[in-house]
């Protein structure tokens, strides 16, 4: 197994930075663009993902970091949320709603996979 040094050697922010991209990428759709309140609101939580994930890496310790893994969970949930508001607007279609979507549970099991290594770990001690 490599040695994490760096967040970004974590799956779980690389998952995250592809779903924030793709996120982006969604909200550039011309209805899509114009409602800015949902906009910014889907792109600030598809940020909080990896940005979280970023944070919490370099927080110190191991309860500290399952702390931002856990609210990084929760932004992909939102973002997963805000994706159906976006279809029901019809702002995306069916298939770029379960990209989306698909990417957020991705991401959300990988956050998992790494806060119940960190619990393993921290019981291990």
């Amino acid at each position: 197994m490599a040695t994490i040094e760096r967040f970004e050697d974590l799956q779980s922010w690389q998952k995250a930075r592809q779903l924030a991209n793709a996120i982006y990428d969604l909200v550039e759709h011309p209805q899509f663009a114009k409602d800015f309140q949902l906009r910014d609101q889907i792109r600030r939580a598809a940020g909080s993902v990896m940005h979280n994930i970023a944070e919490g890496f370099d927080s110190g310790s191991n309860p500290e970091f399952v702390r931002f893994l856990k609210i990084a969970r929760r932004s992909a949930s939102e973002v997963q949320s805000e994706l159906y508001l976006a279809l029901d607007r019809k702002y995306i279609a069916d298939d770029e709603l379960q990209a989306g979507y698909d990417l957020a549970t991705d991401a959300k099991r990988l956050i998992n996979g790494m806060i119940a290594y960190l619990h393993r770990r921290k019981s291990s001690k």
